[in-house]
């Protein structure tokens, strides 16, 4: 008895090569790709300021190592790239938040413009009160 091979077809036997980088084709994948990227350097940020938090907590020498180390050119171009990569987050989640927020208003829905205008007018006032507590304007 011979072994005869099953040469019938599957469905999802077939499958195209893609390439690593298909997600870079598309702008609104590539968007996509870039803001799940900015959780990356979201969690540097915080990472970095807990560890500044430690280094206050431990007294002036430490403080003062921490400052030093912060200010080497490669941590300060990661910091660079992290913070730009954290507006870049704030901005796509404050353009986000109108289509993930319904607010009604005496019954009627609040338009979406208001709710972005709102969440761009809260930034603007907090980083005005951190400027004023950090610069003394």
């Amino acid at each position: 008895m011979t072994a005869t091979r099953d040469t019938r077809v599957r469905p999802g036997s077939y499958r195209p090569r893609m390439s690593v980088f298909w997600w870079a084709h598309r702008r609104s994948y590539l968007l996509f790709v870039l803001r799940e990227l900015t959780s990356v350097f979201t969690a540097w940020s915080v990472i970095f300021l807990v560890l500044l938090i430690r280094a206050v907590g431990q007294g002036g020498a430490a403080y003062r190592g921490f400052l030093d180390r912060s200010g080497e050119p490669w941590l300060l171009v990661v910091n660079g790239i992290a913070l730009a990569f954290v507006f870049f987050h704030t901005l796509t989640w404050f353009s986000l938040a109108p289509h993930a927020m319904v607010v009604r208003l005496r019954g009627k829905r609040v338009p979406r413009s208001w709710i972005a205008g709102a969440h761009y007018a809260g930034w603007l006032v907090i980083s005005g009160l951190v400027a004023w507590l950090v610069f003394g304007w």
